[in-house]
């Protein structure tokens, strides 16, 4: 499928389908999550599928506010005369607004389209503050979250062409590198090009996601921060923590480092979808707890262009890469804590509960034993499961089961 701009826009079927499970709901529709990873192009996918069901491109306006087309429309009130003037009749009017967070009271417009007109609304941010308290309370509930991440690893192998002699893990190693931006797919896996494209999106997501939004001029510190946790991912951390290591560390000495602009810097990397932190619960005192959490990058790639990518670390590459997949599958996730041992993920929906870890390989007795000790200590009947790269091993352990990551991540 191609735009109109003649570029090829590859379907993301799962994302399409929410999309069309939605259409004509009467809340608005958020599709929220870093840039390029694919929202504008989602939407530009679901326009086309409504002009297949015979709706009249009249009753379809799109605006994307990146582009200089539409740079005079600044605030609410020229976004609500604009559009006002564009919707004919009372025919439904389907409205998609892309990177809507630069128009100023930008809520007030989409409250008033959906008082004034017979509409159905999509829009997309590609930052956190796109739903803030403001945006409730004026659509009183009246929205749903839609939360993009890049691709996953069976998207990736829809999305790229591979060399006929490649195996699976070989694919996988790919995606570990290379991560999920759809835009790599453009690049024939060429490292240089890929990782420049990737830092242009990093860059744009520092300026105007979180330095002009956030009025951060300290770019030096930002950047510090985001390479530490890049580096530390999979492991806990404390504001405390931070703070003294970007003091204290040579390689990464600042003259100041106060917990609260750690604190707020944190924020706004989370905000612009770049690190996701999750808490930890005490699953045998069932409560939530306060300290040393964990951050998990967005995108391999993303990772990899600014550290390198390095054998030494696929234990904490694969870790992430099933976070963000637990991420899709509509999970709450939170890090396990039961007596002295840690357990990678608690994964929970309205129906099910799973407890995860995650080992590069149970190949060496002690790894094995680290691993399955947590998970035997947990005395309730929930599943419980090791994901490995290991290729052949037992399939359970004392009612643990022990499962192949590429295939839990193809499933």
């Amino acid at each position: 499928m191609r735009n109109n701009k003649g570029e090829l826009l590859r379907v993301r079927q799962t994302y399409l389908k929410t999309l069309l499970d939605y259409k004509d709901k009467k809340e608005v529709k958020v599709i929220t999550g870093i840039r390029r990873c694919g929202k504008s192009s989602m939407l530009a996918i679901f326009a086309d599928e409504l002009r297949k069901k015979n709706i009249a491109k009249k009753q379809i306006i799109e605006v994307n506010f990146e582009s200089m087309k539409y740079k005079d429309i600044t605030n609410h009130e020229e976004l609500y005369s604009y559009i006002a003037r564009q919707i004919s009749g009372n025919r439904k009017t389907y409205l998609f607004f892309d990177e809507i967070q630069t128009i100023k009271k930008w809520e007030k417009a989409i409250n008033s389209f959906l008082v004034d007109f017979n509409v159905d609304i999509y829009i997309t941010g590609s930052n956190a503050y796109l739903l803030s308290s403001e945006l409730s309370t004026l659509l009183s509930g009246r929205y749903v979250e839609i939360k993009m991440l890049p691709l996953s690893f069976k998207e990736f192998l829809d999305f790229n062409n591979f060399h006929p002699s490649f195996t699976r893990e070989d694919k996988f190693l790919l995606y570990a590198k290379y991560g999920g931006m759809p835009a790599v797919a453009d690049y024939d896996f060429n490292e240089k090009m890929i990782y420049q494209m990737l830092e242009g999106i990093y860059n744009t997501v520092m300026v105007k996601d979180i330095m002009q939004r956030n009025k951060i001029t300290d770019y030096t510190l930002l950047r510090k921060l985001t390479d530490f946790l890049a580096h530390s991912i999979g492991s806990i951390n404390s504001i405390n923590s931070i703070s003294n290591f970007l003091v204290s560390n040579k390689e990464t000495e600042h003259k100041s480092a106060p917990n609260k602009m750690i604190e707020n810097y944190l924020a706004a990397l989370q905000n612009a979808f770049i690190f996701y932190e999750l808490k930890r619960y005490d699953v045998k005192g069932k409560s939530l707890l306060k300290t040393l959490g964990k951050n998990y990058i967005v995108d391999m790639g993303i990772r990899n262009m600014l550290l390198g990518y390095r054998d030494a670390e696929r234990g904490h590459i694969l870790e992430n890469i099933v976070f963000l997949e637990l991420l899709r599958r509509g999970y709450k996730i939170h890090i396990g804590k039961i007596l002295d041992f840690e357990i990678d993920f608690i994964a929970e929906t309205p129906e099910k509960k799973i407890y995860f870890q995650v080992s590069e390989s149970l190949r060496d007795k002690s790894v094995f034993e680290r691993e399955i000790l947590p998970l035997k200590s947990i005395k309730d009947n929930h599943e419980k499961v090791i994901l490995t790269q290991d290729k052949s091993f037992i399939n359970s352990y004392e009612g643990i089961k022990i499962r192949n990551v590429i295939d839990f991540l193809l499933k």
